[in-house]
């Protein structure tokens, strides 16, 4: 039934339209479950599916009288119902209605993000492909480490995008559920198989116990999800940042024809987009929070996290695919400087091959320490003094006791810091 009023854009799955078109369905739904236990007559169950509608002006007058949305809604289709209007919610209360269309709403949320996640998989996929034996350097504190290709920093983040989409698969799965248990959740006045065939009905699973409301801590297992997908983006646009930069200049975000970096400085081609993206990720991480604050209420329930929800829900959905699709926009056209990260390779002057003179001194016969001690002595030399890294170790009398030069140049290679990185590929089935 859901199906005719699926919606592309995720902005309308949380418009109040969208919201009572599926309490509506939940009531016809309802109607429809107890005519066929003999619970109502059937023909009352057929005029009602034909003549219950809901306008939204007039819901809204009609709240300001009875400050209870739900009230107001029932009140507007009774309107509309004549004396059928008595068959409309029957043992239900007005949580049934909400959290069901909840269920619905996150459902339809998942869908287009799973679909934004799928895309942003594949070009990374594409991009990790094609930069697969780019040559950069690797850095840990910001500073060089060892050689490394910038398509494995992409395939990086191909892996932890497919967690990602893993991870969401089980946050929906938890809140794709649906509850018509009544007031308390004892099904006292309403058929547990009611809410068997409403759920069956909408593509969700019942509720296995709720109370007046379906247990909160599954939407904030949900919001923690989309937080954490957030974090990843941040992550991969926080990188980008720092490639940016002048001094690195190794890769940047696309930059438009006629787009503007600042208005007092025309040369200026900022990352604009990542920054933005790494912003919005601190908003999803407070929803996050929010939603566990929603989790304690009081004994069946309260409303405490009603409010709450209504903002928290909607925005982090809307955030969150709108991060998806702008870094969808910056991966699909990042800019990549080969000749930059040739540049920064050789940099600090040889010095990123100190790891392999080290395990060849240790080859060799000396200690852990002993080599460390005389490779970090050689490396400070090159640091302090600005020189060749490769010619302070060939010079070096206490290095060449157990390294010839030959031995030296061939530590040097960089081919040697590739040879598994299409392993790597192959187990990411990249």
């Amino acid at each position: 039934m859901i199906e005719r009023y699926s919606l592309p854009e995720m902005s309308n799955v949380w418009q109040e339209e969208f919201k009572f078109k599926m309490m509506l369905e939940i009531e016809i739904l309802v109607c429809e479950a107890l005519a066929k236990n003999k619970r109502i007559p059937y023909d009352a169950f057929q005029r009602i599916k034909k003549n219950a509608r809901f306008n939204l002006d007039r819901i809204k007058k009609i709240e300001k009288d009875t400050h209870h949305d739900v009230v107001a809604f029932i009140n507007n289709l009774a309107e509309n119902l004549g004396k059928d209007a008595q068959y409309l919610h029957l043992g239900l209360t007005s949580s049934d209605l909400l959290d069901t269309a909840f269920g619905i709403q996150l459902k339809e949320s998942s869908v287009i993000l799973f679909k934004d996640l799928e895309n942003l998989r594949r070009i990374l996929a594409q991009k990790a492909k094609e930069y697969k034996e780019m040559v950069c350097i690797g850095r840990t504190h910001g500073v060089h480490a060892e050689p490394i290709t910038f398509g494995l920093k992409l395939a990086l983040w191909y892996d932890e995008t497919n967690r990602n989409i893993q991870r969401l698969n089980f946050a929906k799965e938890q809140v794709c559920v649906g509850k018509i248990s009544g007031a308390v959740g004892t099904y006292a006045n309403i058929s547990p198989q009611i809410e068997i065939y409403v759920c069956k009905k909408l593509g969700l699973k019942p509720s296995l116990t709720s109370n007046q409301i379906i247990s909160r801590d599954v939407y904030a297992n949900y919001l923690n999800t989309l937080a954490v997908i957030g974090s990843s983006l941040e992550k991969f646009a926080l990188e980008i940042r720092h490639l940016q930069r002048t001094e690195v200049r190794e890769a940047e975000e696309p930059f438009r024809k006629n787009q503007k970096g600042s208005s007092a400085m025309p040369h200026k081609r900022n990352p604009i987009i990542c920054e933005r993206i790494c912003g919005l990720a601190r908003l999803l991480r407070s929803y996050a929070v929010a939603g566990m604050e929603d989790i304690a209420l009081w004994h069946e329930r309260d409303i405490s996290h009603s409010s709450v929800e209504r903002v928290v829900f909607p925005d982090a959905c809307i955030l969150l695919d709108y991060m998806l699709n702008k870094f969808i926009e910056v991966i699909g056209g990042l800019i990549v400087y080969p000749d930059k990260m040739l540049e920064n390779l050789v940099k600090t002057k040889g010095l990123i091959f100190s790891q392999r003179v080290l395990l060849e001194l240790m080859q060799k016969g000396l200690s852990r320490q002993q080599a460390y001690d005389l490779v970090q002595r050689c490396a400070m030399k090159s640091w302090q003094e600005n020189l060749d890294f490769k010619e302070v170790l060939t010079k070096d009398k206490d290095i060449g006791v157990y390294i010839s030069p030959l031995e030296i140049e061939k530590l040097f290679e960089l081919d040697y810091y590739l040879k598994n990185i299409d392993k790597i590929f192959e187990r990411l089935g990249i």
